[in-house]
């Protein structure tokens, strides 16, 4: 049975800035069913250069044309984040946070996070991956944006710090928000799978729950997604973002198509058993066959239950001589069939 996909509510920055709206974003993702909820961790300064702009969507979704003025609003210090990471514990969903520098990542590991992520913007940022990596948490390592090529090279950093690659899952993205269908590339999950011999995951930008569904059912063990109490405030995320209710429908199905996976070995299921047993046949005998005769095909018929010699064994039965008086409409038994056996 496949283990449960790990299911991340991205509070990220749709907090806007407000610790009393980033606490009910807590609470909303605990009812959601999510597993975790997950914020971002950073400060302006650290992180980019006065007067930088903005990206398309982030100028559509905010009106702000300075990536700094924009980031300086969102941000979260770090007693919020203790605070983030109490009330989490009290309502019982895990609490974590995408560093954005190397103080961040220390910050992180104070609070006691289980986990980090680090988003796909930084996988070409090699001393923040060492550091992160270096903490031997579990790693969540987006990809958008970015070649194979590109992400074996981060891996490789990784793999440098911490010994190797355990505990480490890459997530498949799109970084467009919100991401259109045609550019999901949803079946890149395998192809990196293949590739890497990692798990997989998916950090989802799309509209609606359906690329989380489809990615649970490629392989994703991991599913992020945005989550927003309401999809028209202003900000940078909240367009790409599911509400509550949708955040739950979302999770549900998760869960039920986690379910559906199975094993991935092709064999019957035990739920079969009782159709197999009714729906395929036996061989059987159309009509009386004396005991001593060679048994022709004219003599015999394939019908249901499949309680008896299976219709594969034709071959074995036509030509054969009967054991016994067979009456008809006798599911054949191997036992009689002169000579015959069940290899």
């Amino acid at each position: 049975m496949a283990a449960d996909v790990f299911v991340i509510a991205e509070a990220g920055v749709n907090h806007n800035g407000e610790l009393a709206l980033a606490l009910k974003l807590c609470d909303a993702a605990r009812a959601a069913g999510a597993d975790a909820v997950k914020f971002q961790t950073f400060r302006a300064e650290d992180l980019v250069l006065p007067g930088a702009p903005t990206a398309g969507y982030q100028a559509r979704q905010t009106g702000e044309q300075d990536q700094f003025a924009m980031l300086r609003r969102l941000e979260l210090g770090a007693a919020d984040h203790a605070v983030l990471r109490d009330h989490c514990a009290v309502i019982g969903i895990e609490f974590f946070s995408t560093p954005f520098s190397e103080a961040a990542v220390d910050l992180l590991v104070k609070l006691g996070v289980a986990r980090m992520k680090m988003p796909s913007g930084e996988l070409t940022h090699r001393a923040l991956l060492v550091r992160a990596a270096g903490t031997q948490l579990p790693l969540l390592l987006s990809t958008g944006m970015a070649t194979l090529d590109e992400v074996r090279e981060a891996l490789d950093w990784v793999a440098q710090a911490r010994g190797g690659l355990h505990d480490v899952t890459v997530l498949h993205c799109t970084s467009a928000y919100p991401a259109p269908d045609e550019s999901l590339n949803l079946l890149a999950l395998q192809s990196m799978a293949e590739a890497l011999g990692l798990p997989v995951g998916y950090s989802d930008h799309s509209t609606g729950i359906e690329a989380a569904l489809a990615a649970v059912a490629l392989g994703a063990t991991v599913i992020e997604k945005h989550l927003t109490l309401d999809r028209t405030l202003s900000g940078p995320d909240h367009a790409a973002s599911l509400e509550p209710d949708a955040f739950r429908h979302m999770v549900e199905g998760i869960r039920r198509v986690s379910r559906m996976r199975g094993d991935g070995l092709k064999a019957p299921r035990p739920q079969e058993l009782d159709a197999a047993r009714v729906a395929r046949r036996s061989i059987v005998a159309a009509l009386p066959i004396a005991a001593g005769t060679v048994i022709g095909a004219a003599m015999l018929a394939c019908r249901r239950p499949a309680s008896g010699i299976a219709p594969r064994d034709w071959d074995r039965v036509v030509g054969a001589r009967a054991a016994t008086d067979i009456p008809a409409h006798t599911t054949l038994q191997w036992d009689q069939i002169a000579g015959g056996r069940h290899d």
